[in-house]
C-alpha cells in the first residue's frame, strides 16, 4: 500500500538544538574554621547554615548561573581543613579543577600564615599557574577581633598573583560580595579561551595574564 500525506524526508523540524551547559569546578581550601563551608551555603543557597560540621573529606554544591547569555553550572567543592579528613580525597578535588580560592579568617593570624601551606600543597598538585585563583579573608564582621590586616592581605594576594576579597558569610549584608567571588572566578574562565586565542595571534605561544585592578579602597576587583 502506498503511503500518502507524509513530510518529505529530511531533519526532524521538532528536535531542539542540544546546547551542552559548561561546568566550572572551584575549590574552596584553607585552615579548618575560617568559614569554607558556609561561604559555599551562603552563594549557592543564599543563606547562612544554623549549624555546621567538620567537612569530611570533600562536599560540593552547586548553582546554575548566567553570563553573557550563557548558562554556567558552577560547581564549588569545599574541602576538609583537617590533615586526617583530607588524605584519601585530595588527589581527587584537585583533578581537572578550573580555579581556587583560598580562605583565612581575618580574625586568626595562624589561619593566614598557614596559607603558604595551602599554596605549596596546591602547586605540589600540578595545578596550572594559568588556573585563577583568588585569596579570601572571612569573617570581616567580627570587627574588634580582626588580626590581619588588609595591607597584609594584599601584599599577600599581590605577590602570589591573585585578587583579594574581604567579606563575610555570615552577615546577610555581605551577600552580594560573597557571590562576587565566584561569578566573578566564572566570569574569567569563561573568558579565558578567547583571551588566550587573542593573545596567541599577538605572541604566539605565550598566554595573556589577567590584569588586576583596584576599586576605591585599594583592594583587588573583579576584572569581569
Amino acid at each position: 500500500m502506498a503511503a500518502g500525506g507524509g513530510r518529505p524526508p529530511g531533519p526532524d523540524s521538532s528536535l531542539e538544538p542540544y546546547v551542552q551547559t559548561r561546568i566550572f569546578k572551584i575549590i574552596v581550601i584553607g585552615d579548618s574554621n575560617v568559614g569554607k563551608t558556609c561561604l559555599t551555603f551562603r552563594f549557592c543557597g543564599g543563606t547562612f547554615p544554623d549549624k555546621t560540621e567538620a567537612t569530611i573529606g570533600v562536599d560540593f554544591r552547586e548553582k546554575t548561573v548566567e553570563i553573557e547569555g550563557e548558562r554556567i553550572k558552577v560547581q564549588v567543592w569545599d574541602t576538609a581543613g583537617q590533615e586526617r579528613f583530607r588524605k584519601s580525597m585530595v588527589e581527587h578535588y584537585y583533578r581537572n579543577v578550573h580555579a581556587v580560592v583560598f580562605v583565612y579568617d581575618v580574625t586568626k593570624m595562624t589561619s593566614f600564615t598557614n596559607l603558604k601551606m595551602w599554596i605549596e600543597e596546591c602547586n605540589g598538585h600540578a595545578v596550572s599557574p594559568l588556573v585563577p585563583k583568588v585569596l579570601v579573608g572571612n569573617k570581616c564582621d567580627l570587627k574588634d577581633l580582626i588580626q590581619v590586616p588588609s595591607s597584609m592581605a594584599l601584599k599577600f594576594a599581590d605577590a602570589h598573583n591573585m585578587l583579594l576579597f574581604e567579606t563575610s558569610a555570615k552577615d546577610p549584608k555581605e551577600s552580594q560580595n560573597v557571590e562576587s567571588i565566584f561569578m566573578c572566578l566564572a566570569c574569567r574562565l569563561k573568558a579565558q579561551k578567547s583571551l588566550l586565542y587573542r593573545d596567541v595571534e599577538k605572541r604566539p605561544g605565550r598566554a595573556q595574564k589577567l590584569e588586576q585592578s583596584r576599586d576605591a579602597h585599594g583592594k583587588s576587583a573583579c576584572p569581569c
